[in-house]
């Protein structure tokens, strides 16, 4: 990581979505095309994060079979529920920063004979290995979610990680696979995603794209498809708005030889994070100001991508995203430990919308980091767990998950502060398989309501039931002593009209409609 049918409420199209000036009547209008619909919203949009940084592994997945907390082979049963329940596609997974330098088999074998180590660049502790490749492999099967690797290039081999692809998937007679059976796992394991290094222009080597590129194009040659087991790798993408390296890496990188290019963005001002709680109205709209920006920053880095692959063959992968601010006082800083609050449930929602609206080329997305570390979805405390607003936000968004992208355009007002305007509704909208549109909105205006219908062309509605986030201040945040402070509720504003369905968006709120 960096050292960065279901309607969501943002303007779309196919291919992007615009937001126009709100109507002569005052009123929002969304208009869904529910005929139209041609891609279908990978599920792998709604993917995690989880590093070897803070509290995230240990203590928030892994506790030890021997712990009183309740486990099963050492790791945490409530938090395993709380993910199945969101229906988590993939996990993300040893880093971040930490996988170039992480050596994986430093983590097989008996655990009191494993290797320590230092982690250098989140906290300088110590890394006791407890947490390797046959926990993670196991966390991912009781999750039921795919495992997505990063490999490590910036300090390791092109044998060291050709020989995990092969200790992981080949089920024949080989070393590795001989070494998997002796450390208790007889059959493979099926493993599709697999990151080449991680942010190789910054902590994993500061290399140069033409270097990285060719790096990348010997790693990923040693990278081993056996029997049915297919890997799908992604290259090491670009930081935010670094346009030249997603240029190099799509002229110099096959597009055989790579099924995604990864991309880093965090909704953060580096020079000044601010505070994750008790912030001002102006950070709050300074904020959501830089969340609406990165859907530009990343149409930009698609439209490079469309030069050299116009039939859009290679997933753009943002594999992390999310907020970055000050840790919370009297915390390691290198813990990276952030409150949640009602800021953070809008900035997942806007970008959950985005992503749904580029899923012709968004294949997969990771928000960072999964528990305890930036903007998590779950805090653990000893035996406690809590739930954040963002896991709210993803559970009320499963909806979408592999559902049929509807497009739309949103005409909406503005959320205006200090002369500065921000479009006050953000949504996008689907189809399930059972014919149910769902729609999700996001109506960031702290003060004001807002006023929506919903021309929904090709279909007529004859039930419309809801789910709603919201909270008397922006700033309202779940903790162990009031974890309930920011959660779902009923909603049953909507009405079915002869001119569309009316919907009253609260002020500072995210409201998802299923539409029968």
């Amino acid at each position: 990581m960096k050292r960065i049918l279901l309607v969501s409420f943002v303007v779309m199209s196919y291919s992007a979505c615009h937001i126009i000036a709100q109507n002569e009547s005052g009123q929002a209008k969304l208009v869904i095309q529910s005929d139209l619909g041609k891609y279908t919203i990978c599920r792998h949009i709604y993917g995690h994060f989880s590093e070897h940084l803070g509290h995230c592994i240990y203590g928030g997945y892994w506790v030890g079979e021997n712990s009183s907390i309740p486990n099963t082979r050492g790791i945490r049963n409530d938090v395993v529920a709380a993910l199945k329940e969101i229906g988590i596609p993939n996990l993300r997974w040893p880093g971040g920063c930490f996988a170039d330098e992480y050596h994986w088999r430093d983590g097989i074998g008996p655990r009191d004979t494993r290797p320590k180590m230092i982690n250098t660049h989140w906290g300088g502790v110590t890394e006791d290995n407890s947490f390797g490749t046959h926990e993670f492999m196991d966390l991912c099967e009781q999750l039921g979610t795919e495992p997505y690797i990063c490999g490590n290039v910036g300090s390791g081999s092109v044998e060291e990680m050709s020989k995990w692809v092969e200790y992981l998937t080949f089920d024949g007679v080989s070393p590795m696979a001989d070494l998997r059976r002796e450390n208790g796992r007889d059959k493979a394991w099926k493993v599709q995603y697999w990151a080449v290094g991680n942010e190789n222009w910054g902590c994993g080597g500061h290399m140069t794209p033409d270097y990285y590129a060719d790096q990348y194009r010997r790693y990923a040659t040693f990278c081993r498809n056996y029997g049915e087991n297919k890997l799908l790798k992604v290259a090491g993408g670009a930081n935010s708005e670094d346009y030249n390296w997603t240029e190099v890496l799509m002229k110099r990188i096959p597009a055989w030889q790579m099924w995604g290019l990864s991309l880093h963005y965090y909704t953060t001002d580096w020079w000044n994070k601010g505070p994750a709680t008790g912030f001002s109205e102006k950070q709050y709209f300074e904020t959501l100001e830089r969340c609406l920006n990165i859907p530009k920053a990343i149409d930009k880095h698609i439209t490079i991508m469309d030069k050299y692959d116009p039939e859009k063959k290679v997933a753009l992968v943002v594999d992390e995203w999310g907020t970055w601010f000050n840790v919370e006082p009297g915390t390691n800083p290198g813990f990276l430990f952030q409150q949640n609050t009602l800021r953070d449930a809008f900035v997942a929602g806007i970008h959950l919308n985005e992503f749904n609206k580029r899923c012709d080329r968004v294949k997969m997305a990771n928000i960072a980091q999964t528990i305890n570390v930036l903007q998590a979805l779950i805090f653990t405390q000893d035996d406690k767990m809590m739930l954040t607003p963002t896991y709210h936000v993803f559970n009320l968004y499963k909806v979408h998950h592999d559902a049929l992208l509807l497009p739309s355009d949103l005409t909406c007002g503005d959320y205006e502060l200090d002369g500065k305007k921000l479009p006050e509704l953000n949504a996008s909208a689907s189809k399930d398989k059972n014919g149910f549109i769902h729609v999700s909105v996001v109506n960031i205006n702290p003060k004001k309501d807002a006023s929506l219908t919903i021309d929904l062309r090709g279909i007529a509605v004859k039930e419309v039931t809801g789910k709603i986030i919201t909270a008397p201040e922006i700033t309202a945040m779940n903790s162990f002593d009031s974890p309930d402070a920011v959660v779902p509720a009923d909603y049953n504003k909507a009405k079915i009209g002869k001119d569309g369905i009316k919907v009253q968006i609260p002020a500072k709120s995210i409201i998802v409609l299923e539409l029968k």
